[in-house]
């Protein structure tokens, strides 16, 4: 291997060859290669393939505790990475496929293996004979350090001592019936978590309405009516098909004049995870007991303090401080914004504001008060144009170079993959991006990390490899596929997590990229949203389809006087998701509170319109908390912004394509991962605290 070029042989240490005896096809979850082939994984090959990753590290746990000879960093914690590493990138490809291509027999394949990846990664933290030598090489460091022998440079010593947090966090202290009851739990909590997701799968793909009549349609996008027929078509039904997947529904509720349309679309949305067969109901007071139970046995009063004591937060208290800081600031914006709703429906005729009112009146006022049509702007916002346009901002701000490069290692021909080369023409990362939805495809946006880079015998890291995805309307009726301009500011969001990851420069993978503290971890994607507001970066990333002209001023200028319309709705909304997550997490006692859906709702009364407002919650399809990584750290989208609309303000100074900055930022940031503290890291870069005005300023503007 060269470090300007992915290999394609297995990656140093890597496990390979046949899933089985000799003769047998080699299981790709097995070739360890940096180019991950996603077009010849198969169900079959998830069960052995994962057993084999897994006994292969259980033998090395084994003799890394029993090795007699004096730890070192290459005898004990070096050993440790390399098989953890190992074990974890031979699942994450199934883990993805999931999500992006589930079928019933990957799904059954994953379920029968899961209890097993569960306890072994609990296992692993409460290994006795693995603890023991672990806690021996940290006191060796410890006294070396103090007689000021210290081998270990900074970064070397804060990955010591968070690998010892990390196991103490684990339970490694724990007598063996501690131990015991700690892996149940861990293996119960991921097959809960698990079902939670399918759930919510597979009653997001069963959920269809056919519509003959042209009239419940009316006042929706022509892109969207144009997917509703072909999604028709597809069924061989005459008119037109809508679906639960994001763009349908959006384009329903911003822009369906049928109130009755908008309340059936409106109510099957929530609906998912809340009835037969995908009721996620009874699963949610097990996920939270066990949660709970899985803290105090750790000796945490509750799972928001055992959650949040290695974030920036510190505690659940500080947390629950912060959105309660935050609602007070944000109630006053909140009220204004109400009743501005509450006007426009009864100027409308409406008998009450109704929930699956909120985001077509919302459309409509902005077209009344900035004369802003979101449909005008997205003939504007082809998906091409955009994603050059974000590619040509990131040449001018960081120097790295993005391109396209045809692979066939891909799971759906709509996958495209690209290359990231420094200025000297260095490869330093690639990724997958796959924007289209599918039935098959879970709902929303994300980014994830496949391989972080390893350094070779210069220090130099080999490539990261990681992926995004989303939801965006594809092409119609020879049409490009046209973006909202919510979607722009997706696409760069995960795009940020995307270029945090791979400009990762920090040679131990977990401390580098995006394993950082949670309440962090969005800054990097947050701050690239900012540019898709500006007018020097909108001549980059619009072009009309048809003309290519960038977007006109002065639809600019609507658009930037109506950013912050209705801006106190938003981030009120915003806060109930972290208070009821927080909430939940210290309060909610099954026994005494009964159901979880009907406490949520009496939880959000004083913070919601009225009673039906306050039920229009999504906690049975939350899955941002019952199976993906939020649980108690919702709130760190708003911790994060706080953060990111600040470090934005210096680009504003210096200039938005400012070399010199972005290099700055990239170097004190973007490429640190979890190097230092994040508030250490926020300094090196604006050398002071951040200012928790500067969010208040640009998504609110002046006091209500």
């Amino acid at each position: 291997m060269t470090p300007t070029e992915p290999e394609n042989e297995p990656r140093t240490g890597a496990a390979a060859g046949p899933a089985e005896g000799s003769g047998a096809e080699p299981n790709p979850l097995l070739e360890g290669s940096f180019h991950i082939p996603f077009h010849r994984i198969r169900s079959g090959h998830v069960v052995p393939g994962i057993r084999k990753l897994m006994e292969e590290a259980e033998g090395e746990i084994d003799a890394l505790a029993a090795d007699d000879a004096p730890p070192t960093w290459e005898n004990t914690l070096g050993r440790l990475d390399e098989l953890t590493r190992r074990v974890a990138e031979g699942t994450t490809p199934v883990h993805h496929l999931l999500a992006v291509k589930e079928s019933p027999e990957l799904r059954e394949a994953w379920s029968e293996v899961l209890p097993e990846v569960s306890s072994f990664w609990t296992r692993l933290f409460l290994h006795e004979g693995l603890w023991v030598r672990l806690r021996a090489y940290g006191e060796a460091a410890a006294a070396a350090l103090e007689a000021g022998e210290d081998e270990l440079d900074p970064l070397a010593r804060r990955h010591l001592e968070k690998t010892i947090r990390d196991f103490q966090r684990a339970g490694a202290d724990l007598p063996a019936e501690g131990r015991k009851r700690l892996e149940e739990i861990q293996v119960e909590l991921a097959q809960l978590q698990q079902r939670f997701s399918e759930n919510i799968l597979d009653a997001t793909a069963d959920w269809s309405h056919h519509v003959t009549d042209d009239s419940e349609v009316a006042g929706i996008p022509d892109d969207a009516m144009e997917r509703f027929r072909r999604t028709a078509q597809d069924r061989e039904l005459e008119g037109w098909v809508l679906t639960l997947d994001a763009p349908s529904v959006q384009a329903v509720l911003k822009h369906a004049r049928s109130r009755k349309l908008r309340n059936r679309i409106h109510e099957a949305y929530l609906a998912r995870g809340r009835e037969e067969p995908w009721d996620n109901r009874p699963l949610i007071p097990r996920i939270l007991e066990l949660r709970q139970e899985k803290a105090r046995l750790l000796g945490y009063p509750d799972f928001p303090d055992f959650r949040l004591e290695e974030q920036m937060a510190g505690s659940g208290e500080r947390a629950r401080d912060f959105v309660a800081g935050m609602t007070e600031r944000t109630r006053p914006y909140w009220e204004r914004d109400l009743e501005i709703l509450r006007e426009a429906a009864r100027e409308k005729g409406l008998d009450s504001l109704r929930p699956w009112d909120v985001s077509f009146l919302a459309e409509q006022l902005r077209k009344e008060r900035y004369e802003l049509d979101e449909e005008e702007l997205r003939p504007y916002f082809p998906l091409e144009r955009v994603v050059e346009g974000m590619f040509t901002l990131t040449s001018h701000l960081f120097g790295l170079e993005v391109t396209q490069v045809e692979r066939e290692e891909v799971w759906h021909p709509d996958v495209r993959y690209y290359e990231i080369r420094d200025e000297d023409g260095r490869l330093v990362g690639a990724f997958y991006a796959d924007f289209f939805p599918r039935p098959e495809k879970r709902q929303g946006a994300w980014m994830n990390d496949f391989i972080h880079g390893l350094p070779d015998r210069e220090g130099r890291l080999s490539p990261h490899l990681g992926v995004i995805c989303a939801n965006f309307p594809p092409p119609t009726g020879g049409r490009p596929a046209l973006l909202t301009h919510r979607d722009v500011e997706t696409l760069f969001h995960e795009f940020g997590h995307l270029l945090h990851h791979c400009t990762s420069r920090v040679p131990i993978p977990s401390r580098g990229g995006i394993h950082v503290a949670w309440d962090w971890v969005e800054v990097p994607s947050q701050l690239m949203e900012n540019w898709t507001w500006e007018r020097e970066a909108l001549n980059v990333i619009s072009g009309h389809w048809e003309s290519g002209e960038p977007l006109p001023d002065e639809l600019h200028s609507r658009m930037v006087r109506a950013r912050r319309f209705l801006g106190g709705w938003a981030q009120m909304r915003q806060l109930t998701f972290g208070l009821l997550d927080l909430s939940l997490h210290t309060s909610f006692d099954p026994e005494r509170d009964g159901d979880p859906v009907d406490w949520v709702t009496e939880l959000l009364v004083p913070y919601s319109a009225d009673r039906e407002f306050a039920a229009a919650h999504p906690l049975p399809s939350f899955l941002h908390l019952f199976s993906g990584g939020y649980a108690a750290s919702y709130y760190s989208y708003l911790w994060s912004e706080v953060m990111e609309a600040d470090l934005f303000t210096r680009f504003l100074e210096r200039g938005l394509f400012d070399r010199e900055t972005g290099l700055r930022y990239l170097e004190t940031i973007l490429s640190a991962g979890d190097r230092d503290e994040p508030d250490a890291l926020f300094r090196a870069f604006m050398g002071r605290e951040p200012d928790p005005e500067a969010l208040i300023r640009r998504n609110l503007g002046e006091a209500a």
